[in-house]
């Protein structure tokens, strides 16, 4: 997470409390909705509100958990007509102040991605905002939309459906009954 202290969401690791959690609750304004979707390049998001907190897990590392809910709307992958698409979802994360790191030049990465490298700050906004990210539907289809088939060729000449390009289109004509050879 980021070490900027000066965000007015992010808690100093060094101020929380060990013995009781922090809860928190972000509903960002019209303002920051519309710079959000601008920056995440959707039309418009909005009722986005995140809700959780952040407590001690041992002497040094630290959870947050939360729930997140947002509306996006999106343009359609076929008809690029606006889909509007509710997400509720819960969200962890676990900051650890010792993150083992692989010595390897090339390093994968691993299947949890809720575990982040604790810093100087945890801040919520920011959990927040790569949570919407990680969240968005990545193919917004509208429910009725149809791809459709798009017949194109030079006058004179026959189409090319795309039953003619599967390679073995043909072979259930080549195996009927009366067309064997005894």
């Amino acid at each position: 997470m980021s070490s900027d202290p000066t965000s007015p969401t992010a808690k100093r690791v060094a101020d929380l409390p060990q013995n009781r959690p922090v809860p928190f609750t972000l509903a960002p304004e019209a303002g920051v909705l519309a710079e959000l979707a601008r920056e995440l390049d959707v039309e418009t998001l909005r009722k986005l509100r995140f809700e959780g907190e952040i407590k001690a897990r041992g002497k040094r590392d630290w959870t947050l958990s939360g729930k997140l809910g947002f509306t996006v709307v999106q343009p359609c992958v076929v008809t690029l007509e606006p889909v509007t698409t509710r997400i509720d979802t819960t969200v962890e994360r676990l900051f650890l102040a010792d993150l083992p790191v692989p010595e390897a030049s090339e390093v994968e990465m691993g299947e949890d991605d809720s575990i982040e490298q604790l810093g100087d700050v945890i801040d919520p906004f920011e959990v927040m905002v790569e949570s919407v990210a990680l969240n968005l539907p990545q193919y917004p289809r509208k429910a009725d939309a149809e791809l459709g088939q798009h017949l194109h060729a030079e006058p004179g000449t026959t189409p090319m459906t795309d039953e003619d390009t599967r390679p073995f289109a043909g072979l259930a004509d080549l195996l009927k009954p009366g067309d064997k050879d005894n």
